[in-house]
């Protein structure tokens, strides 16, 4: 019933979808702006920025991994996942535990022997099924965004 597969670009439409209800589930959905063509060009295109599982059960969508490599100067090389979700009707099957059991096998087949994400602070559900799975919730370091006007005036200070 379930398969764990990489995305492929026909998957575009669905995985875009998928992505509009996580951000909505977040309260996030006013942030999200990624287009399919972009999440095609960006996935797909000879350098891309990210790689993604696709989960299906009996062949309908039902959820996702993405992932993509990150370095730390104290660890070295390691996985960054940036999002994992499972569809609502899907959830109670182990999809996310699949998922997440894929995407660390996959990091330590690239030699990664660390996995890396976030949660939102107040998503105790995700909290408590990370915990499961042995992670470490880390309370000393917060996440910082810049972006919009705040990086374009950075960058134009940048020596040329």
């Amino acid at each position: 019933m379930l398969t764990i597969r990489s995305l492929k670009i026909e998957d575009v439409p669905h995985f875009r979808q998928m992505i509009f209800e996580l951000a909505s589930y977040e309260k996030l959905a006013h942030e999200m702006t990624i287009s399919e063509e972009t999440l095609a060009h960006d996935g797909f295109s000879s350098a891309p920025h990210y790689r993604a599982l696709f989960a299906e059960w009996a062949g309908e969508p039902a959820g996702y991994a993405i992932f993509f490599p990150v370095y730390n100067s104290f660890q070295g090389a390691s996985l960054f996942l940036g999002d994992i979700y499972v569809r609502d009707r899907f959830r109670g099957r182990s999809i996310g535990k699949g998922l997440m059991a894929e995407v660390a096998a996959i990091a330590l087949r690239e030699n990664l022997n660390v996995l890396r994400w976030e949660v939102l602070g107040w998503n105790q559900q995700a909290i408590d099924f990370y915990q499961g799975l042995g992670a470490v919730l880390i309370h000393d370091w917060k996440e910082l965004v810049l972006e919009g006007e705040p990086l374009h005036r950075l960058a134009g200070t940048a020596a040329r």
